[in-house]
């Protein structure tokens, strides 16, 4: 009995196993704890293994693969569909070992140690990004409740620290005040050393560099997309780019009549509020010249009649779909970015 395929349903200590041999049936059914993983797999000869991807899968994609297997990473919203019914590890296996058998099934790439090592270097910051706004947010509200109120966006704390200061209010209050100014400041220093380190990493990235030159595309924007896709010819276009990012018309056509409706949302969505928030940029920066009648030859001529005919959040969403579809053009090709030539 020779067993071709695998699925392995991890977790945090019991993992599944469900293996099926030449004629597909089920030849191989074990439940394993976290320990006994290496040893069970050092033992069979080198097969197919496949895992749903999720952070910790990588790891095992590398340990699995250094003993010689062949590792898949299968995304979790393709298993769903082979799921039988109900739900506990050994059908979740079965479905792994299924959805992997498919000719047409997408796979993840496994990533190295130091790709996930920057990967979180991103996620570090934008924790600590969400703290500081936390913290903003918090010192604006309880400073609101003893009259000082301050008006908003980060630059405009240390206005309001300097009024409450100032201001008539209870001891405890403002020692609780200055408590959360201090642990905001701690955030901000450690905010600034990881922006040193991602100014590094993308002054280092030949490809975070190229991406840069885009319109709307700052050093983070780059440094993230640069990360999270390393390869992006496994797109076969720019279209199936922007899909993955769930910037994409959701699509429920029938009977030949074409039915499209808002973007999908289904992809990374990390990604995806850089890509919109950096298409609002060079909108904002758009419609001042118009106002100004300074409209320049490097604006888009695509840009400036959608606008003329599009809300403006409708029209970030198209840029935003836009610039996906020429990322994945320049991460294939290497050129340079082009500006639009006027009409």
């Amino acid at each position: 009995m020779t067993i071709i395929r695998i699925g392995l349903d991890t977790s945090k200590s019991v993992f599944q196993v469900h293996g099926v041999d030449e004629q597909e049936r089920p030849a191989l059914r074990r439940q394993l704890r976290r320990g006994q993983i290496e040893k069970f797999f050092a033992k069979l000869p080198p097969t197919r293994i496949g895992l749903e991807a999720c952070g910790a899968s990588h790891h095992w994609g590398r340990v699995l693969r250094d003993l010689g297997h062949e590792v898949v990473l299968i995304p979790p919203q393709y298993i769903k569909p082979y799921v039988k019914r109900g739900k506990n590890d050994a059908i979740d296996a079965d479905a792994i070992c299924e959805a992997m058998s498919r000719p047409g099934m997408r796979f993840v790439p496994i990533k190295s140690r130091e790709e996930q090592a920057a990967l979180m270097l991103l996620k570090v910051r934008d924790l600590l990004t969400k703290q500081s706004t936390m913290l903003s947010n918090a010192i604006r509200g309880h400073a609101a409740e003893f009259g000082v109120v301050g008006a908003k966006g980060p630059q405009k704390i240390k206005q309001l620290l300097e009024r409450i200061a100032e201001a008539n209010m209870p001891e405890p209050a403002r020692e609780l005040l200055n408590s959360l100014a201090n642990q905001l400041a701690a955030i901000e220093v450690r905010l600034a050393a990881l922006e040193a380190k991602l100014m590094a990493h993308h002054k280092a990235d030949p490809r975070s560099q190229l991406l840069a030159t885009i319109p709307g595309v700052g050093p983070v924007t780059a440094v993230t997309i640069a990360l999270k896709v390393p390869d992006a010819a496994v797109f076969r276009s720019g279209r199936h780019f922007a899909a993955w990012l769930g910037i994409t018309p959701r699509e429920h056509s029938t009977a030949g009549r074409q039915r499209l409706g808002k973007i999908s949302r289904q992809g990374d969505e990390a990604l995806r509020r850089l890509l919109v928030l950096g298409a609002t940029a060079v909108i904002q920066q758009v419609d001042r010249r118009r106002k100004a009648n300074k409209t320049t030859g490097s604006d888009s001529p695509w840009l400036l009649q959608l606008l003329a005919r599009k809300p403006k959040k409708l029209a970030a969403v198209a840029l935003a779909n836009k610039m996906a579809r020429t990322i994945r053009a320049m991460l294939v090709s290497g050129e340079l970015y082009r500006r639009p030539q006027a009409a």
